[in-house]
């Protein structure tokens, strides 16, 4: 496992100190958002250049950190024709922009059909799968075509919300370029977190030879609600996903998510000390 972080979760700081820190905190790789990160410059369409994206490759590199990530998350079912073209445009430029970068994956959610991207019953529908389906089938075939990889992380409240829907757009694409980020909290809700062994055990089943790489946090529940947290300060048993990860997806990209600077180091030894305890069989 290569356990990494969130660059925007490390202390405000120019991306050359956030990657040093990153760096002496012990971790290996990062999730990179560009506009949560950088700040003294742009990061629009037209600024991601050939020699911005070699730059900050070089930048990783002195750092001894991997970009596992490039994060687009934008809403590729948005309802407003003249929005979702410019989304797809940030798609297409981001995928363009990554094959140079030499990140792990492009990665996104997978949107709401609203333009709030809020959560709604008919995100759950046949009509919003196929809303996403078509739309980003055209990222997909960009994303072939430039050599890179696109990874979509299911979410419950988002249009792809469960394992077998993940799948369906998996096999509907059949695109080898087309991956799966997992998160396995964010395939909880209040109405099914209690039954989470087994969401976590179809998602493995399902999509374990698509998964690209895995988000890791943690969960509360307060207010009938439950609250992302960092790993290891909630309700969260991850034997399951370590034991996954150990025996299927040797050197995995694993970033943690809802850190913060005074509990990113905890977060990090406290997921390194499970997967040292856990055991596989050799077959």
């Amino acid at each position: 496992m290569q356990l990494g972080i969130r660059l925007h979760d490390i202390k405000k700081a120019p991306l050359e100190e956030r990657l040093a820190i990153a760096h002496e905190q012990g971790f290996a790789c990062g999730h990179l958002a560009l506009g949560k990160v950088i700040s003294e410059y742009p990061v629009d369409d037209s600024a991601l250049t050939p020699g911005l994206a070699l730059y900050l490759k070089n930048l990783f590199a002195k750092n001894e950190l991997d970009i596992a990530v490039l994060g687009c998350y934008l809403n590729l079912a948005n309802p407003n024709e003249e929005s979702l073209a410019k989304i797809k445009k940030r798609y297409l430029t981001n995928i363009r922009f990554a094959s140079l970068l030499g990140t792990g994956v492009v990665g996104t959610e997978t949107g709401a059909v609203n333009e709030a991207y809020k959560f709604e019953e008919r995100n759950h529908s046949e009509e919003a799968l196929e809303i996403f389906i078509k739309n980003v089938r055209p990222v997909v075939e960009y994303a072939e075509k430039m050599g890179v990889i696109f990874a979509i992380e299911p979410v419950y409240k988002h249009i792809v919300c469960n394992p077998k829907r993940a799948r369906r757009v998996l096999d509907e694409i059949a695109s080898p370029n087309l991956q799966i980020i997992f998160d396995p909290v964010n395939l909880l809700d209040i109405s099914n977190y209690k039954n989470r062994e087994e969401i976590f055990a179809e998602a493995i089943d399902l999509l374990g030879e698509d998964i690209a790489m895995v988000h890791i946090k943690d969960f509360i529940v307060q207010d009938n609600q439950l609250i992302s947290v960092a790993a290891g300060t909630g309700e969260m048993e991850y034997s399951q996903i370590i034991h996954f990860m150990k025996e299927r997806k040797p050197y995995v990209h694993a970033t943690l998510e809802n850190t913060v600077p005074e509990n990113a180091v905890a977060a990090r030894k406290y997921i390194q000390g499970l997967w040292d305890k856990c055991e596989i069989i050799q077959k």
